[in-house]
């Protein structure tokens, strides 16, 4: 009986991990979605550089500081529930963004969007520790990683187009449903682990007879490790470099420097999803069996993004489209699909008792960055003045050079890292 439930195992979490994965697509496509209307809610809202940079980032305010309640949450109450709680939350959001006629309303519709998207990944990677083993973690995540760029891909060509045809209002109204319609799906479909449906787990740790470790243990565990830090460092420099420029300012740098139209822009932003969806199955393996070791890959992976940054700094406007494709392709792999091994570096440092604790850690700092990095950028901007309607070739020089020295850091904070591979807890 045992041996047959654990085959019913195998075929139901197929179900949980896409349910989850189709939340996560989302769950990009809010978060890039503004690159491309960045320009029409500008001239729409009467806004300029660091409003709209505000705007955008209140995404991020939210995100990051609900990771810590999140971990929280998904060890207590449980994931199934927070995820379907707060996509409502989302949803509702979304639909207030493209309805409000006024930045501070908008701004509100942000708040609530990133609040209610804020616990999909903490939760979703609880969920996996649960129904997945060590080995098989990796690669599911690499999976769900790649589904976040499918998300960030339909943020780019497809929003452009859409936008265009029906306007960026209506674009949020119906993305706003049909976050409800994923929040319905989770709830339905997943559950937290095999155990709540009487069956075996495939993953090899023994969290549920061991004792429940107290919030106020699991940080203090987790905060006191010197091993976690140089993995936040890292991870705050790196995302805040991914979603500034991928998330808001590479859509208006394509079309105040080179000329391009929205959809152009769009067309070119939409690298970096095919750099997400191509790089988060590969950098695992690059991991597990060709460097054999996560410290080594995230090595290489902000020795790129230096590279990358530096071209942005100092050759802003000499650059041709096809080497900026290359380079948002650059940036989906060594910037965003590379979490991938961040975050198996991470559960490797913690019991699995403490994972959601340890995840949701952990995850605040990549949002942290980006809530820093983006009206950051658009303070920079502004600063330059304008010329016309278009920020000038020096604010964008200016403000690549914030990137190049945050890649600089993240470059240092891997070079401290601790070689976590075959070490679990």
């Amino acid at each position: 009986m045992r041996a047959d439930d654990l085959r019913k195992t195998m075929r139901y979490r197929q179900f949980i991990f896409w349910s989850l994965a189709f939340g996560y697509v989302l769950v990009f496509f809010h978060r890039l979605c503004p690159a491309v209307v960045a320009t029409d809610m500008m001239t729409d809202l009467h806004a300029g550089g660091a409003l709209i940079g505000f705007l955008s980032s209140a995404y991020f305010y939210p995100y990051a500081l609900m990771q810590l309640p999140t971990g929280l949450l998904s060890d207590s109450w449980g994931p199934r529930k927070t995820i379907t709680l707060f996509l409502c939350v989302a949803s509702i959001g979304s639909i207030l963004l493209g309805l409000t006629p006024s930045p501070a309303g908008a701004i509100f519709g942000r708040v609530l969007v990133g609040l209610g998207v804020s616990t999909l990944f903490v939760c979703t990677l609880k969920i996996l520790a649960e129904w997945f083993s060590v080995r098989e973690f990796v690669f599911m995540t690499g999976i769900l990683m790649a589904m976040g760029g499918v998300g960030s891909l339909s943020a780019a060509t497809p929003m452009a187009v859409m936008s265009s045809w029906i306007g960026w209002r209506l674009s949020f109204v119906l993305v706003g449903l049909a976050t409800a319609l994923i929040a319905a799906l989770i709830w339905r479909v997943v559950r937290d682990r095999p155990a709540d449906l009487g069956w075996p787990s495939p993953a090899e740790h023994t969290a549920e007879t061991e004792p429940r470790v107290r919030l106020r243990d699991g940080i203090r565990q987790v905060l006191t490790r010197p091993a976690f830090w140089p993995l936040a460092i890292w991870f705050f420099c790196k995302y805040g470099i991914f979603i500034a420029f991928a998330g808001l300012w590479g859509g208006p740098y394509l079309m105040h420097v080179y000329g391009v139209t929205k959809a152009r822009a769009g067309g070119i932003l939409s690298l970096v999803a095919v750099g997400m969806i191509v790089g988060s199955p590969l950098v695992g393996h690059l991991s597990n069996r060709v460097l054999k070791g996560r410290k080594p890959t995230l090595i290489l992976a902000s020795v790129v993004i230096v590279g990358i940054t530096a071209l942005l700094a100092f050759a802003t406007e000499e650059l041709s489209l096809a080497v900026i494709g290359l380079i948002c392709f650059g940036l989906g792999v060594f910037a965003s699909a590379i979490a991938v091994v961040g975050f198996a570096s991470a559960r490797e440092l913690f019991p699995a008792r403490i994972s959601g604790t340890c995840f949701g850690l952990l995850n605040l700092f990549p949002f942290a960055g980006g809530a820093v990095m983006q009206p950051l950028l658009g303070a920079v901007l502004e600063s330059h003045g304008r010329v016309g309607q278009a920020f000038s070739v020096a604010g964008y020089r200016g403000a690549f050079f914030v990137l190049f020295l945050s890649a600089l850091a993240a470059f240092v904070a891997s070079l401290f890292m601790q070689e976590t591979i075959g070490r679990q807890g």
